[in-house]
């Protein structure tokens, strides 16, 4: 009888920890969420309160510094946090199924850190002055985005960002093992998503250095990253 009412009082506190493991996991979706649409309006100066472009002016040495300390934090981040050498390590504290949450919760709060220090460089490097093609280049940057959500919905979205992991996790379901199926775009373009990312930030009818410079490093970063990601196969 006492053996029953253990399990019966530990089953609602394992049904409350996978609950609020799944809150966590919405959380950290709609944190990012949250954070690529701000992107959206950060790159192209739309909407948003602060734009790549607007806020207080810093000597352009400093404004460099701080701006460069933002994207090499955000890219330590991402690129650490993605190792397998990590992941293995920090399961070791948390559960399995929110890592991925996890993730992606930091990954957003390092962009949002980002897009509320960064210091704009307003001088300009190129200007469309004709209104029908500068009109084009912001629809090709509105592509990229399309290109980039598109991709992740093609694999799968919700795998990606952690929510699936954590539904599975609520549910007490396994699982299942791990694809990467490569339809429409992947036929064309190994990896879509960084190609989406290249075109929406370089595709600017108005282009700073402020600009610029986001849209060389996290060129750089990704050119980076697909090299080291692929350079393995190379020697398979």
């Amino acid at each position: 009888m006492s053996e029953a009412r253990a399990i019966g009082s530990v089953m609602p506190t394992n049904r409350m920890l996978k609950f609020t493991a799944f809150l966590f996991g919405a959380v950290a979706y709609f944190t990012f969420l949250f954070t690529i649409l701000y992107a959206i309006g950060f790159v192209s100066d739309l909407v948003v309160p602060k734009a790549i472009d607007t806020g207080a002016n810093s000597p352009v040495l400093e404004a460099i510094a701080i701006n460069l300390a933002l994207l090499s934090l955000f890219a330590i981040q991402h690129s650490v946090m993605a190792r397998k050498g990590f992941k293995r390590w920090w399961t070791q504290f948390i559960p399995e199924p929110f890592e991925r949450s996890t993730y992606m919760l930091f990954a957003s709060l390092m962009l949002l850190l980002l897009f509320w220090q960064w210091r704009p460089i307003p001088t300009v490097v190129w200007q469309i002055e004709e209104p029908e093609m500068a009109a084009t280049i912001a629809i090709l940057s509105f592509i990229g985005w399309v290109v980039v959500f598109t991709s992740t919905f093609l694999v799968n979205h919700f795998e990606l960002f952690g929510l699936h992991q954590v539904t599975k996790h609520l549910t007490g379901r396994e699982m299942p093992p791990p694809t990467f199926p490569t339809p429409l775009l992947y036929n064309f373009a190994r990896h879509p998503i960084y190609l989406g990312f290249i075109i929406a930030f370089w595709a600017a009818p108005t282009m700073s250095v402020g600009h610029l410079l986001f849209a060389a490093v996290t060129t750089a970063y990704i050119l980076i990253g697909k090299f080291l990601d692929e350079r393995p196969r190379r020697h398979v």
